[in-house]
């Protein structure tokens, strides 16, 4: 196992970036930047033993300045959507940034995705990773409390990726951690994710308005193209997807089934057919946004390639969306004297 640094440029603003590589005793290769602790890249195998990135990146800095949708980047301070950029705290109420026409999403303008984080890396007797840590100023797109956040990313050599965020506060705040990554297991440069095999441990799913907003129902998946209890293609089912609201595929919270609130628990596995590559998600968030991509980018990858509509799948382990503002939902305060924590754990594999 090994862990070796380089530099990756610097920002608009002067900040200077590394990019951090560790390996694992199989051979498993991640790449970490410190500009929004962006996953850069994950190499794994397939069935014939060859290598590939299967998570999508940008080509420089300064794409994933200006034009990255979240390409493997940390979400905060609040992940997903915030309605109407407001909510009551300790009977105060809350205006963050709106960056999502009258709606915030993913922590504002420059959210976590945008931030540059220390890092410190870390050398376990069978783990490598890196411990990325950021701290947040009271006020930071209107979110009050100085909030300092760390993220433990960590590659192990039973081919688990493991990411292990908490964060404390000096005031009561909302927290709501999640990563962004496009996962593609045919290779981030191979197409669209349409014929990858998705299972999802979720009995429910939340309803949204037009904007993507939860209505605050949680409703059962059964009959719907949600509904990934059993098996499915990622696209065999989009066309039962209303156009207007998700935009011609899946943008959708599940609720991940828990024994117990918080325990770590299989949330979803992803499968490409063609050269094996198995990707299986636990965590301990109640629930998980699918996404995927379904947007026309212009985005280029390294090399020149031109990512297409649905390049990838995000599986993106969170707490539900306006959790701030459902109180029926669980809840995503932190007062001073407690610690978030979260974990979420992918394990990469091969089938035939």
């Amino acid at each position: 196992m090994s862990i070796e640094r380089s530099g990756f440029g610097k920002t608009e603003q002067g900040e200077a970036v590394d990019l951090y590589t560790f390996r694992n005793a199989n051979g498993l290769t991640a790449k970490v930047l410190t500009y929004g602790a962006v996953i850069y890249s994950l190499e794994v195998p397939d069935k014939q033993g060859h290598f590939a990135n299967v998570t999508a990146n940008c080509a420089s800095l300064a794409d994933y300045e200006t034009k990255s949708p979240c390409f493997g980047a940390l979400l905060g301070r609040y992940a997903n959507r915030i309605a109407r950029g407001q909510f009551m705290l300790e009977s105060q109420r809350v205006s963050v940034s709106l960056n999502a026409g009258p709606n915030h999403i993913h922590g504002g303008f420059r959210g976590f995705h945008k931030r540059v984080w220390k890092a410190e890396p870390v050398q376990g007797d069978d783990s490598v990773g890196l411990k990325l840590t950021y701290v947040s100023k009271d006020g930071e797109e209107g979110y009050p409390g100085n909030l300092v956040c760390t993220v433990l990313y960590e590659l192990n050599n039973k081919n688990e990726w493991k990411m292990e965020y908490t964060a404390q506060t000096d005031k009561p705040t909302v927290v709501n951690l999640s990563n962004h990554a496009y996962w593609n297991l045919a290779g981030a440069q191979s197409g669209t994710v349409l014929d990858h095999v998705l299972s999802v441990n979720a009995d429910q799913y939340l309803l949204a308005d037009d904007a993507l907003i939860p209505t605050g129902e949680i409703v059962p998946v059964d009959g719907t193209p949600v509904d990934f209890r059993k098996a499915h293609q990622v696209g065999e089912r989009m066309g039962q997807i209303k156009e207007k609201q998700f935009g011609g595929g899946y943008d959708h919270c599940l609720v991940v089934n828990h024994q117990r609130p918080g325990d770590l628990a299989f949330c979803a596995k992803l499968k490409d057919p063609q050269s094996g590559r198995t990707m299986e998600v636990f965590t301990t968030q109640p629930g998980v946004q699918i996404f995927s991509a379904n947007f026309q980018p212009s985005l280029h990858a390294p090399g020149g390639y031109v990512y297409p509509r649905h390049l990838g799948l995000c599986l993106e382990a969170q707490h539900f969306p306006d959790s701030p503002n459902k109180p029926q939902f669980p809840s995503t305060e932190l007062k001073p004297g407690e610690t978030y924590r979260a974990t979420t754990i992918h394990k990469f594999g091969v089938e035939e």
